[in-house]
Order: structure tokens, then sequence, then C-alpha cells
């Protein structure tokens, strides 16, 4: 008998397993990828989690935006394997699975046929690889997992009711609710899915089976408030990107539900970041959609008495009550880029994809058939998700209009360090839309890595005068004007970027190194100080204390915030250059070209640390080598007078004369050429035998100097 007992259970291990199996089959292609788009806010440039806040402020604080639950996730994960994507990724996986698992024992609580495979189809469906592959959209599969498991406890208070143990299992429910809502508040449509359930037990609704559903009301009004509330005026969700009239809202609603609909039925393309719908409100075919979608329940309702109805109600109740928040009703930011996105749908998608799985039931082996062809297009679709450049170029080879994919792919290319492919996707999206902020501030930041601040600052001058208000916009140009040796200029653009984001630790440490470059050093120091406190893990922070450390005179404690910013960032760049600096300084010059050929490995077109190479290389005599790299850097700046200089004096050194008279003939042209650069041109033209020429230069330095004095 024992054996009898224990067949279902190994059956469910089984089933159980088998669906577990199928998941890590789907989705291994991705579990080796790195942080995607966004991942950045969420976790590796979140200071709640590698900064100096903590659960503290992610509780208590804006910083915690309205998930969390989904950070302190991230904040545990972090202390267990610092930024490692292999763990994040894991993890969100690990919560899809069991969200599929709960989703598989409800269906079966609920009595629906193909419980198994509704299940397995939601899980295995392509639509779900944005969620499941994407690190950030913990999100959707930790406040799914919640959501089924409070779902599963109601129903076992619909079927314990007046029982006891019936009180522990709906303070169960509300607690699963309350957490749903603490790791995603797109949750709070679980009420009227609480009701279908109840509703589908019974196949009636009593005002009695109401009122216990008013706590969960309660909980979703209140997470509803806050998230109208927190995507306007904190994520920003205002302008005309959000500015459709209620008529337009309706169209788009209409559209909204059937084009999931399809994605669901047929899932090609998928596309990361879909093209944004115009909305022709003018027109009354417009409105066939939504009046379709509304036709649609109503008969459903009409005829409940069917089973077939029924179910189909069932489905198609939640399906439209869960797409509700992201119907367009409401403003959400992601509607700045495209007003659908696959993970929108994802618990919405339970209600099709199980009345699909009980339909297909009854045929098992097209059932086997779609269980497998699902699982192979989402393992081909995550596969898009190993890295950003990898997501961003098929999403441009499916909608090449997308604006924002072309800049994120440019900022990619950029910190791969092929600056000149990134300035290139840069001026491509001005040539196309000559306004775009953020088109103008990224080209600027490419030209402000090259060494090229005069570059720069025309791009970030116009994104401040069309956003005066952006405080990253003015942090980047007090940057520029510092880089061209206007530190007096920077301080009101660092100082108008704090005013309009206190936190803005970037714009704090830029303002104290301005400070210390103006003569204000005390008073500089303790901005780059307080800037430290707030962002200690930040290398550009670091990278900035350092060096105005360094022009105070404090080399000590300069070079300690070089080391920590390059251990920070290894792959930063400009870390690596930093550092690189403060060893020469210090006379460690082989340690120094280290760090300035790493730092050229990681962005090949860095110039400014390509000139410390060949500086490096030129004090500690290697002639030949120092040339190399300033005929490149001379010809990335044609105009500098000091690249040609030292690319003289190295050249001379190697014993090309000829080509060092050259280079000192370009850099003497230069009305900031320095009487010493004359000095050593006269020694070269001494050892080429020609005297004559070599006195009049020495000459002229002279009177260089007279004039200086």
């Amino acid at each position: 008998m024992s054996g009898v007992r224990a067949s279902p259970r190994l059956r469910a291990l089984a089933a159980a397993g088998l669906l577990g199996a199928l998941l890590l089959a789907a989705y291994a292609g991705s579990l080796r990828g790195d942080f995607l788009w966004d991942d950045d806010l969420h976790i590796t440039a979140n200071p709640t989690i590698v900064g100096p806040l903590g659960l503290t402020e992610i509780w208590t604080s804006a910083r915690a935006h309205y998930f969390p639950l989904v950070l302190t996730n991230f904040w545990v994960q972090h202390q267990l394997w610092g930024l490692e994507p292999l763990g994040y990724r894991l993890v969100t996986l690990l919560c899809h699975a069991g969200a599929a698992l709960l989703l598989w024992r409800l269906l079966l609580g609920l009595g629906v046929p193909g419980a198994w495979l509704g299940a397995a189809l939601w899980a295995l469906h392509p639509v779900q690889v944005e969620s499941v592959a994407w690190i950030c959209e913990l999100k959707n599969t930790q406040s799914a997992l919640l959501f089924l498991a409070a779902a599963l406890c109601h129903l076992r208070w619909l079927d314990t009711r007046g029982q006891p143990g019936a009180g522990r299992a709906y303070a169960a429910a509300l607690a699963c609710a309350a957490l749903a809502i603490l790791s995603k508040p797109s949750t709070v449509m679980l009420p009227v899915t609480l009701a279908l359930i109840g509703w589908w037990r019974r196949r009636a609704l009593a005002w009695a089976d109401l009122w216990p559903l008013v706590p969960f009301l309660a909980l979703s009004a209140a997470a509803a408030g806050w998230t109208i509330w927190e995507q306007r005026y904190n994520s920003g969700a205002l302008g005309p990107e959000w500015s459709q009239t209620p008529a337009e809202r309706l169209i788009l609603a209409g559209r909204v539900v059937w084009f999931y609909l399809g994605k669901l039925a047929w899932p090609e393309p998928l596309v990361f970041i879909y093209p944004r719908w115009s909305l022709a409100a003018g027109h009354p075919l417009s409105y066939l959609p939504g009046l379709g979608v509304v036709a649609a329940l109503a008969l459903l309702w009409r005829f409940r008495a069917r089973p077939a109805a029924a179910a189909g109600f069932l489905a198609a109740g939640h399906f439209a009550a869960l797409l509700f928040p992201v119907m367009g009703f409401f403003n959400v930011y992601f509607f700045r880029y495209s007003f659908v996105g696959d993970h929108f749908q994802y618990l919405a998608s339970i209600g099709p994809l199980t009345l699909a799985g009980a339909w297909l039931s009854r045929w098992r082996p097209v059932a086997a058939v779609a269980v497998v062809t699902l699982a192979a297009l989402s393992f081909r679709e995550a596969r898009e998700y190993v890295s950003s450049e990898t997501l961003w170029r098929s999403t441009l080879a499916q909608n090449p209009g997308a604006t924002m994919a072309w800049l994120n792919l440019g900022d990619t290319l950029q910190r791969q360090g092929r600056t000149d492919e990134a300035i290139a996707i840069f001026r491509s999206v001005l040539e196309r839309h000559p306004d775009n902020l953020e088109a103008h501030n990224d080209l600027a930041g490419a030209h402000l890595l090259q060494g090229r601040p005069a570059d720069a600052l025309p791009h970030l001058e116009r994104a401040v005068a069309l956003a005066p208000g952006r405080a990253e916009f003015q942090k980047n140009l007090g940057n520029a004007l510092q880089a061209l040796g206007r530190a007096e200029a920077a301080l009101g653009p660092h100082r108008r970027a704090l005013e309009l984001d206190p936190r803005l630790a970037e714009a704090r440490a830029g303002l104290g190194f301005g400070l210390v470059l103006t003569g204000r050093a005390e008073e500089g120091l303790a901005e780059l100080e307080q800037a430290v406190r707030e962002a200690p893990r930040h290398a550009g922070v670091r990278g900035l204390a350092a060096r105005g450390n360094a022009r105070a005179g404090r080399a000590v404690v300069a070079r300690g915030h070089f080391e920590a910013a390059a251990e920070l960032d290894p792959g930063s760049a400009e870390a690596q250059n930093n550092l690189g600096t403060a060893l020469a300084l210090n006379g460690e010059l082989d340690r120094a070209r280290a760090c300035f050929t790493r730092a050229l490995q990681l962005a090949p077109g860095f110039t400014a640390a390509r000139f410390n190479l060949a500086n490096a290389l030129l004090s500690a005599g290697r002639w030949a080598e120092a040339a190399a790299e300033f005929r490149v850097v001379a010809a990335e700046r044609p105009a500098d007078p000091e690249v040609r200089a030292r690319l003289a004096g190295a050249l001379a050194n190697s014993g090309d004369l000829p080509g060092a008279v050259t280079a000192y003939t370009a850099a003497l042209a230069s009305p900031a050429a320095l009487p010493e650069w004359r000095e050593q041109y006269a020694q070269v033209l001494r050892a080429l035998g020609r005297p004559r020429e070599a006195l009049e230069q020495l000459e002229l330095a002279t009177a260089a100097r007279r004039t200086r004095r």
C-alpha cells in the first residue's frame, strides 16, 4: 500500500523535475550573460546595493524606488556573490520556476484540465524571456511567486472557510499579497484575481464573498496611489510623451490587449523595444479594438453557464485585469519608448496560456510539440540577453527607428573602448534628431573621453539650453569647462547640478576639484571628502578626490583614492589612467606604464592615456616607442603644439632628426609655442649642420623670454 500512496507523489516530483529541466535548458544560453540596461539603476550603481547606503535606506528612502523587497533581495545577493551576474540570473530563474510550480498547484486546486501543461506553456513561452533573462526584472518573477502564493492561500481559505486553520490561510494570503506589492506594485490587481477565483469556485459571487477582499483592496489602493505618483513625479513620466487625450487612451487600451494576445498566439518577432504607435483618435475604426475587448468579455459573461464560456471568462478577466495598469490609462515611464513591452504581460499571460493548456491537454502529442517548440523559441530568444551589444543590435534589427536603442548601443561600444564607433552612432542620431538631449550628452561624453573637451562643449551647452533642469547635463558641462582649463566657469554648472540633485556625488566631487583648482583648497577638499562619503564605491568620485588631493599636495591621500578608483572599477580606462598619473609623479614608471597600457586596452581611443603613456616612455628613455605613441596623439590632436614638441623631442633623441625638424616646425607655428622648444629645435639644427638657422631660433627664444617677463 505504501508504494501505491507514493506513486502520485513520485509522479508529481517527476513532473516538477521535468518542468525544471525544460526551464534550465531554455535559459541555459543566457545564464552566463552580463548585466544589461537598467541593471545599473537597480544593482551595479545603486548606492543602496554597492554604495554607502543599505537596508535602512531601501525601506525608508526614495532610493528604493517602489519595490523595496526586490532591492532587499539584490542587497542579500550582493553580500553573497558581489557583482557576479550568474548568481542574479539564477535567482531570477529560480523565482520563475517557483512561480510556475505554484501556478500548477493553483490550477490543480481550481480543477482546470491540463494543469501541468498550462503552467508549462506559461513558464516556457518566449514572451517571458524578457522577464527571466533580464536581471532587473526580478521584480516580475519574485512578485509572481508571491502573487501566486497569495492566490493559492486564498483558495485554501475558500475551501476550509469556517474550519480550523482557515484563519491562518487567510492571513498567509494577505501577507503574501503585501509582499507581492512590495516587490512590484502592478500586482495591485490581485483582488480581482481572487474575486474571479471565488466566482469560479461557486459560479456565483455574493457581497458576503467580497467583504473578505476589503483588506486586499486597501493594500492595492494605497500601492496604486503611490505608484501613480511615483511614475509621474519620481520616474518623470510627465511631458509630451505622456500627454494622450482620454480618447487616445481608450484607443491605446484596446490595441494593447490585442497586441499582447497576438504575441501569445504568434511570438514572432519579439522585440525588446517595439515601435511606438501613433494614435488616430479622429478615426472611428480606431475604437474597434477596445469595443472588441468589451464585447468579448460581455459575451463570455452572458454565456457563463456553459463550462467553456466560464473558463474563457476566468482567463479573459484575469488577462484584462492584470493588463489594466499598463493599458495606457496611467502614465508609465517606459511609454516614452514604447506603449508595449513583453515584460508587462508576464502575469497577465497566465489567463490565455492556461486556457490553451486546458484545450491542448486533449491531444497529448500536439501538447508535447507545443511545449518543446516554446522551449526552443525561448532558448533562441534568451541568447539575445547575453550582452548589451547583442540585445541592442537584435532590437535595432527589428526596430531600426528605436533612438534609445541606438544611443544605448553607442554607450555600450564606448564602454568597450570603441569610441570612434560610438561617436559615429551619436552623430547619426543627431543628424536625424538635432535636439535629442541624450545624443548631445553622449557625444560630449565620448569627446571628453578622447581628451577633446572643446568638441564636447557645444553639445553640452546645447543640452543644457534645451533642458536646464537636468542635473546630469549641468555636471557634464562643468566637467568640460574644467577640462578646458576654465575652472572658475565650471563652478557654476557644478553648483547648479547640486541644487537640482543634492545627492549627485559626481557633481559634488567636480565642484570640490574646481575649488581646489581655483585656490580654495580647504573648501574644495571638504566637498571632495563629502562626495567620497556619499559615494565611496564610485570610481569617478574617487578619481576626482585623488586629483584634488594631489593638487593640494596631499600625495599619500591622493594615492589611496587613485588605487581605490582602479580597484572599484578595473574596467574603467579613466581610473587606470589616473592611477598611472599618480604613479608616474611618484617615479614608479614601470607601474605607471602598465596602467596607461591597460587604459588603452580598455579604451583604444583614450587620447589622454596615450599621451601619458608616451610621456612615461619618454621619461624612461624609450625614445622610439614614445615617438610612435606621440604620432598617434598628434593625429588625434593636430592643433596641440605641446604634442608636436614632445614628438619632436622623442624623434630627435631616437636619431630621426629630419622628423624632429618637421615636428618642431609644426609646434613653433602656434602662438602658444614655448621658448624652450626653440632652444631644443636649435640643438637639432646644429646637429644637422645648420648653425645659422640654429642661431636664429636661439635669438627668437631669447626675445620670447623677454616678452614673457
